[in-house]
């Protein structure tokens, strides 16, 4: 039976899954479970990043002490966030969390270097303001310590990787989200990095998702008492192993990976970079097996994440559940907003700005948590419609349904108000579908699934899919008639 660990690290937390391939059934144990939590400092917003390393070791240290010895390990994580590396091998400061607001007006200031057009064409990857090309941007404006002439540049799971291993690469799903990588060309755009003042020594090797990246180094051998366990680069951007893990049978599908975050879209084999992917800020992600991800960011549960704290901080806790069981029994379709306006983009009081945003567009604010929790599900069941019906436009397929994966199924109520908002089955599962799919990609390198397609076959037998069917088909499309015109898209 072969057994190895995945590191899946999400914006809100973190934790390391055993997967058991027993045939061609997956099995899956969680070892190790831990908060990731930003941490303010004076002004700036940033990872813990050594404290996601120790969490690694207490991983392996669990599978040790489970008398576990996994084959290979492979992490993935968000993206765009990274750390640099200085000469003498040590990291130059915390890496900065992408909703810090160093960042704030960089796009208009480099669109004055390179303009927009330029940057979609050479990239394939939408616009949004803390993608990294924005904040090394902002860290070169800043002459920041960090931008040493002889750095590397490690994004998350590669800076992780390094400290586990002792090398240092860069890997492609992960590479790609940057807005520097190429994928006309195949590598980091070099004319791009020159023109907006960066260094071309500082990105490193490109590893496609299966290929080895090293073995633990000696020092945390001797550290935890293991072995010198393989290391892979898997899909690290997290949602490009939960695309990896969505169990289709059809190679022409859609999907939402639903979490801190969502993420709809579908698997192309060629980036789709033309004028109307820049209109509507689409993005070209690396996949699996040289496969793109045609997709859009959706803000996603982060806003339902940051009211919860938010009541927490007043005193009144909620668990998700209840805050559904509020919503279901609210008003229907009281008040409805974009998700993605720029006023959801930070943390902070996300029920004060909901009604700012209802008493800006002429809609009676929500009083209560259940009239809140409702507008964020339904808004967001919403602009999922809006989305699908872009990708289908980009391009040019029909689909049947939506693919819903990630922690966010959980929520059962929006999986069937999405089933509603689109018109369209959804069928939700797995869960943790980038743990899944990190596991997946382990085992296509070790020779276990000849393909990705066998793996999602794999998933597919191996985990339950609920099946959604769509509901109040008259109801859903008046709304969504409503939310176009308040939100103006």
């Amino acid at each position: 039976m072969s057994q190895i660990i995945a590191f899946d690290l999400g914006a809100s937390s973190g934790r390391a899954i055993l997967g058991r391939l027993n045939g061609s059934r997956i099995e899956t144990e969680e070892l190790h479970r831990f908060p990731n939590d930003p941490v303010p400092v004076g002004d700036r917003l940033h990872w813990d990043i050594l404290r996601l390393y120790h969490e690694i070791k207490q991983g392996l240290l669990k599978a040790k002490h489970a008398g576990i010895e996994p084959a290979s390990i492979g992490i993935d994580s968000w993206a765009v966030d990274f750390g640099m590396i200085g000469a003498d091998g040590e990291l130059l400061g915390n890496p900065y969390h992408y909703r810090d607001r160093h960042t704030d007006d960089m796009m208009e200031k480099l669109f004055k270097d390179v303009p927009a057009a330029e940057v979609f064409a050479r990239t394939g990857i939408q616009f949004l303001p803390f993608n990294t090309i924005f904040q090394l941007y902002a860290l070169k404006q800043a002459n920041s310590q960090r931008l040493q002439p002889d750095a590397k540049f490690l994004m998350i799971p590669d800076l992780l990787r390094y400290f586990l291993t002792g090398e240092m690469y860069n890997e492609f799903s992960n590479a790609t989200t940057t807005q520097l990588y190429n994928p006309l060309s195949g590598g980091w755009d070099a004319e791009l990095i020159r023109k907006l003042g960066l260094s071309e020594s500082w990105f490193g090797q490109v590893l496609q998702p299966g290929a080895a990246a090293g073995r633990i180094r000696a020092s945390v051998m001797e550290e935890l008492g293991i072995g010198a366990i393989p290391v892979y680069a898997v899909a690290e951007h997290d949602t490009g192993s939960a695309v990896a893990a969505v169990p289709a049978l059809d190679r022409s599908f859609a999907y939402l990976s639903c979490g801190t975050w969502s993420l709809l879209g579908t698997e192309v084999d060629q980036p789709v970079i033309n004028e109307a992917a820049q209109k509507y800020n689409f993005t070209n992600e690396g996949g699996v097996a040289g496969t793109y991800r045609l997709l859009k960011n959706i803000m996603g549960l982060w806003i339902l994440q940051e009211s919860r704290r938010e009541w927490e901080k007043a005193g009144v806790t909620y668990s998700f559940s209840e805050l559904v069981k509020l919503a279901e029994a609210a008003q229907p379709f009281a008040m409805l907003f974009d998700p993605d306006d720029p006023t959801f983009l930070h943390p902070g009081d996300m029920p004060s700005r909901i009604r700012e945003y209802a008493k800006r567009t002429g809609q009676t604010p929500p009083e209560d948590a259940g009239g809140i929790v409702r507008s964020i599900m339904e808004s967001l069941a919403l602009k999922y419609r809006y989305v699908l019906e872009l990708t289908e436009e980009l391009s040019g397929k029909a689909f049947d349904g939506l693919h819903m994966v990630g922690g966010g199924i959980h929520n059962t109520l929006l999986c069937q108000w999405t089933a509603n908002a689109i018109g369209k089955p959804v069928w939700a599962g797995p869960a943790e579908g980038s743990a899944l799919g990190n596991l997946a990609v382990q085992w296509m390198a070790s020779g276990e699934f000849k393909d990705i397609w066998e793996a999602r076959r794999a998933i597919r037998e191996s985990f339950p899919v609920a099946g959604y069917e769509p509901e109040q088909a008259n109801v859903w499309n008046d709304a969504y008639g409503r939310f176009l015109a308040i939100s103006r898209l």
